[in-house]
């Protein structure tokens, strides 16, 4: 989720992925937030995304279906989904406004198998008939720095929508770049990594707008176009593939669904908690680090 989003986003974000795309930093004790103006949303959006107080660990979960899309033939379902970003929020260093602020997040992606619900080790490509090793999401960091106003001085208007108690927010993310994947002569036979990530928060407004309240409950959904999955060995061939996921923000860790603990005390261990905020690694897609364990097997 990615979520985070942009990434559930990144190239599986998360579902919150690339998910983050706004943020806000502590409100007045005596005033609740002015949702329809820049300085509030951004407080507001701290609250759905973190929390005001800085370091707290906050944790978002999801899950959904992921399916094909080839033309001539009818969509398949390929794989159940199941996904967790855990992250916390803290000042920005660089920041010009007292609001501006910056989230560190971890994150993962489990593909599951569709009948069973089982986290998936291997599986048969329809397509090709070969047996592939599974290589699910496992993003870190996901960091993203959110600011008041814009390069020249000008605050930010979210795109917060409010009707009645209810509060939503709508995000789309076209993404076009060089695939990491890829070699240097992209430019002349293609490669490029095209997706698109699509966000939805919502929750209440009275919640959201408490002063008193340092994190506010909020429900999220993520839908995604990509590419092939680099470990399903498709190649260039014609087709795509959209994700589909609805999950919410946690009230603890401990909340998180027994398969999806599992998973991070075997194989995932430090997505127990969020970065540091100190944290200044570049941020990681599942492409990238797809890349890194194809270097490492071949000995590069």
């Amino acid at each position: 989720m990615v979520l985070t989003l942009p990434k559930f986003c990144s190239a599986l974000l998360s579902p919150l992925s690339l998910v983050v795309l706004l943020a806000g930093m502590g409100s007045p004790a005596a005033q609740a937030l002015e949702l329809s103006e820049p300085e509030g949303q951004l407080q507001a959006l701290r609250k759905i995304f973190c929390s005001t107080t800085d370091g707290q660990p906050v944790t978002y979960w999801w899950e959904g279906k992921t399916y094909s899309r080839i033309p001539g033939e009818p969509d398949r379902l390929l794989f159940l989904v199941e996904g967790m970003n855990i992250r916390q929020c803290g000042p920005l260093a660089d920041g010009n406004d007292d609001q501006d602020f910056r989230m560190v997040s971890r994150e993962i992606l489990l593909y599951k198998d569709p009948a069973t619900g089982e986290v998936l080790r291997q599986w048969e490509n329809p397509w090709t008939g070969k047996t592939v090793e599974v290589f699910h999401v496992a993003n870190d960091p996901v960091n993203f720095s959110y600011r008041l106003k814009d390069n020249d001085g000008n605050p930010i208007a979210r795109d917060l929508t409010v009707l009645g108690n209810q509060w939503w927010m709508n995000v789309t993310v076209p993404l076009f770049y060089p695939n990491p994947l890829g070699g240097k002569f992209q430019r002349y036979v293609g490669g490029t990594y095209h997706a698109t990530e699509m966000f939805n928060f919502f929750g209440d407004v009275e919640e959201l707008s408490n002063p008193q309240q340092t994190s506010a409950p909020a429900s999220v959904g993520w839908a995604r176009l990509s590419n092939w999955l680099p470990w399903m060995e498709m190649g260039d061939r014609v087709g795509l593939l959209y994700f589909h996921t609805a999950g919410r923000k946690l009230a603890s860790f401990d909340d998180l669904s027994a398969v999806m603990r599992t998973e991070i005390t075997t194989n995932f261990p430090e997505y127990v908690e969020p970065p540091p905020l100190s944290d200044q690694r570049p941020n990681e897609t599942s492409w990238s680090s797809f890349r890194r364990l194809l270097e490492g097997s071949s000995g590069q």
